[in-house]
């Protein structure tokens, strides 16, 4: 059985910056696409970023392009969200997910695994 664990949420003025991790573990995580998602507060879920099993292809929401970067670590099952100049709109539980997919997934529908979620609060 697939767990996820997500670490690193917090709060954090506009303008800064958050490091998510989400631990992987009884899987094959090499295999797995990985995403992130996130949900604010009266609002569905929504995708965030996503990478394939070898890095080498990453997709991002328009909304943080430029400001979040995915990343994995297959050695350590670990994938990483990093996110720079945070805005308040930022805040919500952010999810990370695994898909058996071989290819970027955008929809939560494709995703297998979950983890429990992070909270990320951006103050203005």
């Amino acid at each position: 059985q697939v767990q996820l664990v997500e670490s690193g949420g917090g709060l954090v003025q506009a303008g800064g910056s958050l490091r998510l991790s989400c631990a992987a573990s009884g899987g094959t995580f090499g295999r797995f696409t990985m995403g992130w998602f996130r949900q604010a507060p009266g609002k569905e879920r929504e995708f965030v970023a996503a990478i394939t099993w070898s890095g080498g292809s990453t997709n991002y929401q328009d909304a943080v392009k430029g400001r979040f970067t995915i990343s994995r670590d297959n050695a350590k099952n670990t994938v990483y969200l990093q996110m720079n100049s945070l805005k308040p709109e930022d805040t919500a539980v952010y999810y990370c997910g695994g898909s058996r997919s071989a290819l970027i997934m955008t929809s939560q529908v494709w995703y297998n695994y979950w983890g429990q979620g992070t909270q990320v609060t951006v103050s203005s």
